[in-house]
């Protein structure tokens, strides 16, 4: 039984993780986590901490959000209600793809998850309102290690799928990239 499958995307690390639902009259049973599995995609670390998070509006954006190392982190990144927009920024200095992201549609329907290795920054717009996420984290957060990009960083060049209508006054005070960004070293 295979309740979960893993897929490159062009972001050296970052994979897509498509879940599949196994169920009866009953209801269902759906994989969210697979230690044993995820560990041929990079994932070889405890699970050192679980988020659940409520946007309550359509258009909102969260992150971009990082850890310095050494609490430098990989995500497994899940939808359970709504829809997502999820985005991760590749923050790895000397790789080709330095300061490219990557997004796909999360959502409770399509059973989808994305695995974002230590060394990328992570953010969502919410596709629906009454979005609910679940993240599964490699480190413990440390706010003295904490880092973030403004989500509308001329340098990224993000096309948001929505316009922008909620952003934290944190995630906006990110300041741009400039020459002096070093990205995250691990």
């Amino acid at each position: 039984m295979g309740l979960l499958t893993v897929s490159d995307t062009p972001l050296n690390g970052l994979m897509l993780v498509q879940r599949e639902q196994v169920g009866d009259h009953r209801g269902f049973l759906q994989r969210l986590f697979c230690a044993d599995f995820l560990k041929q995609a990079g994932w070889h670390t405890p699970i050192a901490q679980i988020n659940h998070t409520f946007t309550r509006h359509r258009g909102t954006v969260r992150g971009l959000h990082f850890q310095h190392a050494p609490y430098a982190e990989m995500k497994l990144v899940t939808c359970l209600k709504g829809a997502v927009w999820d985005l991760a920024v590749d923050l790895r200095p000397g790789t080709p793809t330095f300061l490219h992201w990557y997004a796909e549609e999360l959502s409770a329907e399509n059973q989808r998850s994305l695995l974002i290795p230590e060394g990328f920054a992570h953010g969502f717009q919410a596709l629906s309102d009454d979005v609910e996420m679940l993240y599964c984290h490699s480190q413990s957060y440390e706010p003295t290690m904490e880092g973030g990009l403004h989500p509308q960083d001329p340098s990224l060049a993000i096309t948001w799928p929505l316009p922008i209508n909620t952003l934290s006054d944190r995630d906006a005070s990110h300041k741009l990239i400039d020459n002096n960004f070093a990205g995250v070293v691990l």
